[in-house]
């Protein structure tokens, strides 16, 4: 039966709609390193792990996937974004240039630290620091443990669209010291650091507003560092569910945000 051309060009027209459609919702692609000596994983079930953030994630559109080798160029080349969250072993310094080139050509790459000299090489090139000691805030103040409270002074960021707050579990200062970088997350301006190592707040203290998520671009690429990893821990997941589907979008290639 020969089918007319009419018919053919509108049957041309709804495959091609489709297959359009199908690409535009299509999530991104994102790897979730697991290489790097890292104890809280997203294939393992327990209070310490973050399985429920990557479900979540992958019910908000994401592909995520996971795995133990080697960050390299020709694995990068092929995500739309990286996650790096708490790792107790350094990248080589062959897998640093491999994530700065993923950035440079568009990447999205999110840092979440446990322990942070480990990623003192990745870090410093992107223009940010971190204390050498942990965070104790005065207000916001979770069950009374000042290393765990809530985050309030927000910048306008896509990360934090809608939210009022997002809760911190034992986090790092960070500091940016790029202009291509910026902290836009805070804590109150009585949180502390503990210089003398006595867990009491003296003179010799430093107390201050500490940076907690800077932001940042290299290239055509964005980078988000969060001073703790334990925010998406499963067993404090449900406190800081919204700031995670932020971050989902924030991980869509084509949602761009200035640092």
């Amino acid at each position: 039966m020969k089918i007319p051309t009419l018919l053919l060009s509108w049957l041309f027209m709804v495959l091609f709609l489709v297959s359009s459609n199908a690409l535009a919702v299509q999530g991104p692609v994102v790897w979730f390193d697991q290489g790097h000596g890292q104890a809280f994983r997203i294939d393992k079930e327990g209070p310490l792990h973050l399985g429920d953030f990557a479900d979540f994630m992958v019910e908000r559109g994401v592909s995520l996937r996971g795995g133990s080798g080697a960050l390299t160029a020709d694995l990068l080349k092929t995500l739309d974004g990286l996650i790096i969250a708490g790792p107790f072993k350094s990248l080589q310094a062959e897998e640093v240039n491999a994530v700065k080139g993923f950035l440079k050509e568009g990447g999205r790459l999110v840092i979440l630290l446990h322990i942070a000299p480990p990623l003192k090489n990745l870090l410093h090139p992107l223009g940010v620091d971190f204390s050498n000691g942990v965070i104790r805030e005065q207000q916001g103040v979770i069950e009374g443990e000042p290393l765990n409270f809530s985050v309030t002074d927000l910048d306008s960021h896509l990360l934090f669209k809608d939210l009022q707050a997002f809760h911190l579990y034992g986090g790092w200062a960070l500091q940016a010291f790029s202009e291509k970088t910026a902290i836009i997350a805070r804590t109150s301006s009585l949180s502390w650091i503990d210089l003398n190592g006595n867990k009491q707040l003296d003179k010799g203290d430093a107390r201050q507003a500490f940076g907690v998520v800077a932001s940042g671009t290299h290239g055509d690429g964005q980078f988000l560092v969060f001073a703790d990893d334990a925010i998406f821990q499963n067993q404090f997941f449900s406190g800081n569910r919204a700031l995670a589907a932020n971050l989902a979008v924030w991980l869509s290639p084509g949602e761009k945000e200035n640092p």
